[in-house]
């Protein structure tokens, strides 16, 4: 049966968080508010928050970054994951992740399709992890951000979850680095 066994115990996870776009600042960043305070309602750290633009580069960049950092177990970012000319965040993730996890943003747009039916289908929302991190998009939409945190990660990334999580894969993730220098 799924759900939260309490016998086992919490582990806070220590996320970074990231608002892709050209319009939105640190005044009006609604979908990175409610994710932030997710997290933190939730018992895990946020150790980072940062708005990027939307340009490719720049994002793959910053998650690189991010994946490099040992105090950075998870990023999730929000926008940019659209079908529009500036929508580039999966693009831009592809060039990070050494393995995609399909069934995030397979999930993402099932959940979501109960809420706004076919429109789901334009949205490119993605997991997946590098060099021991996970990373997720979600669409910018502070509803977006809800629906993918409320009914996914804050499960997901909560070691007592049974049947499985993310988490206990986390000592696992870099097994195929075993031998060679960290970078």
């Amino acid at each position: 049966m799924s759900g939260i066994d309490e016998s086992r115990a919490f582990i806070a996870v220590r996320i970074a968080i990231a608002t892709i776009s050209d319009t939105r600042g640190a005044d009006d960043d609604t979908s990175g508010d409610t994710l932030a305070a997710r997290i933190a309602a939730s018992g895990h750290t946020l150790v980072a928050r940062r708005i990027i633009r939307d340009d490719a580069d720049a994002i793959a960049a910053a998650l690189r970054g991010w994946v490099a950092d040992p105090e950075i177990d998870v990023v999730i970012t929000t926008g940019g994951t659209g079908v529009t000319g500036r929508d580039v965040t999966p693009e831009a993730f592809r060039r990070v992740l050494e393995k995609e996890i399909e069934g995030f943003g397979e999930l993402f747009r099932m959940l979501s399709f109960a809420k706004i039916g076919t429109s789901t289908m334009q949205s490119r929302a993605l997991g997946g992890v590098a060099h021991g991190t996970y990373l997720f998009a979600l669409p910018g939409s502070t509803g977006a951000v809800k629906d993918g945190w409320d009914d996914i990660l804050r499960f997901q990334l909560d070691a007592r979850h049974r049947p499985c999580n993310l988490v206990e894969l986390m000592p696992r993730l870099k097994e195929h680095f075993a031998g060679q220098p960290e970078d």
